[in-house]
């Protein structure tokens, strides 16, 4: 059943933007909530730094990997994804309600199985896997109306597989915690592994993919020409290997793997060709998102290379293997993180500049008109650049050499990403909407009336 979709909720919905694009609050709560996520992320490795030397597979390791995969990179793609559907398909999602709904399921989830992990309470990771598997139902129900619509697009296509790995991914999730109490098979570390690569690959790297089909030509103004081969391979391949892949770890079958493997990385190959292409045709100087998006490929292509050595090295040195096959993922995962902090830096802005539209703002402080560019500091986004690479490159470099310090300078440095990123994108927004009149009451607003009385003339003046 279809539910017609509303467009409730933003009553203030400036000139152009397409109707089906739900309000503001509802992709910046998840963004919002991602860059917490971030800090906490950050946090938890400093303080499993110990355990992820001595076993990556611990609990508390896991609950770390939670909060890294769920609070951080799936819930700033959820909001991405909330923001971008509707204007990709040009359909509006079935109901703002339902993104609500979804938004507080996942929040309770991403956060209470970390917690229970890292604190080994089996009912407080039960109720967080519940809400995660809710709030996975809601967003299906919620983006599948807009997603059925026949189309040729790479880019739908690839959403469309890429919520189909999340539905795999949290199926995989609700029998890993079923298993905790009744211990069914032995949760070894290959059966986690073909759980980790439908999460990273055909969920969150599937919908970077996909997405990034219409974001990149948008935000380098470029203009691909021809078909775009590329892009459909990167779809097709990459979902297709990430499924053979999973499913040769999960029997702990090495030849379905290895072929599995070789889909995913013709899949990822299409993707940089893609990267690389639209980078070519580019009307747009080379800027700090460009830096973002290329060292993130950077981070993809080092993953690929530590996932090759540790499958060579796991049979002649197995501990030395673990701890490079888990410097990949933490790779991998830098290449997803590195690209959403780097698009964070448009979407965000994008999202406020909409908001601050419809309030009736047009104009800064000065009297110029509001640009994109505006709504944060270029200083300390670049700041962000150096710190979430750096933070990335020392955790990578802390596992594969199975280094504590580097490990838990990694996650400080990621905790710092956190806290700038999410001051830096909401300072200048909240400040302009504080200091402009209400466009509801007509009124100004407290700052307005302060900086007036403060320039009024006294008496003594006159």
């Amino acid at each position: 059943m279809t539910i017609p979709p509303t467009n409730a909720g933003w009553r203030d919905r400036p000139a152009g933007m397409p109707a089906g694009v739900p309000p503001p609050t509802v992709p910046l709560s998840f963004l919002a909530a991602a860059a917490v996520g971030l800090v906490a992320c950050g946090v938890s490795i400093v303080a499993v730094r110990a355990s992820i030397v001595r076993d990556p597979t611990t609990d508390r390791v896991v609950g770390a990997a939670h909060l890294a995969m769920l609070a951080t990179l799936s819930m700033g793609v959820l909001g991405a994804l909330h923001q971008f559907i509707p204007v990709i398909t040009q359909r509006a999602l079935a109901s703002v309600r339902l993104s609500r709904a979804t938004f507080l399921s996942w929040l309770g989830g991403a956060w209470l199985l970390p917690i229970g992990f890292l604190a080994r309470r089996e009912g407080v990771v039960e109720a967080g896997g519940a809400l995660a598997a809710t709030a996975v139902t809601l967003l299906v129900i919620n983006v599948w109306g807009a997603l059925s619509a026949r189309s040729d697009s790479a880019a739908v296509r690839g959403l469309r597989l890429s919520v189909l790995g999340l539905v795999v991914t949290a199926c995989y999730g609700v029998v890993y915690v079923i298993d905790r109490r009744g211990q069914w098979f032995d949760l070894s570390s290959h059966v986690v592994l073909a759980h980790a690569c439908v999460g990273l690959l055909a969920w969150l790297g599937l919908a970077y993919v996909s997405v990034a089909q219409k974001l990149w030509p948008m935000f380098m103004l470029s203009h691909v020409p021809g078909r775009q081969r590329s892009a459909k391979l990167s779809v097709w391949a990459l979902f297709g290997g990430t499924v053979l892949l999973s499913a040769g770890l999960l029997g702990n079958f090495w030849p379905l793997a290895v072929l599995g493997a070789g889909g995913a990385a013709l899949g990822l190959a299409a993707h940089l060709t893609s990267l690389v292409r639209t980078i070519r045709h580019r009307r747009r100087g080379a800027d700090l998102h460009l830096g973002f998006v290329s060292a993130s490929a950077i981070w993809l292509i080092i993953g690929a290379t530590l996932a090759l050595a540790g499958a060579l090295t796991l049979g002649a040195n197995h501990p030395r293997g673990v701890a490079l096959v888990a410097a990949a993922v933490g790779a991998v995962a830098g290449w997803l993180l590195v690209a959403l902090v780097g698009h964070s830096f448009k979407i965000v802005p994008f999202i406020a500049w909409s908001s601050l539209r419809a309030r009736g703002v047009s104009t800064t402080s000065d009297g110029a008109q509001l640009m994109f560019a505006d709504l944060f500091n270029r200083h300390w986004a670049a700041v962000d650049f150096a710190l979430v690479n750096a933070g990335v490159a020392s955790l990578v470099a802390g596992i594969a050499a199975s280094s504590t310090s580097a490990i838990g300078l990694g996650g400080g440095l990621l905790a710092c990403v956190g806290v700038i990123t999410a001051i830096d994108l909401a300072w200048r927004p909240l400040r302009l909407r504080a200091s402009r009149p209400s466009v509801e009451s007509g009124e100004p607003s407290p700052i307005t009336l302060a900086a007036e009385l403060r320039t009024r003339p006294t008496k003594s003046s006159r």
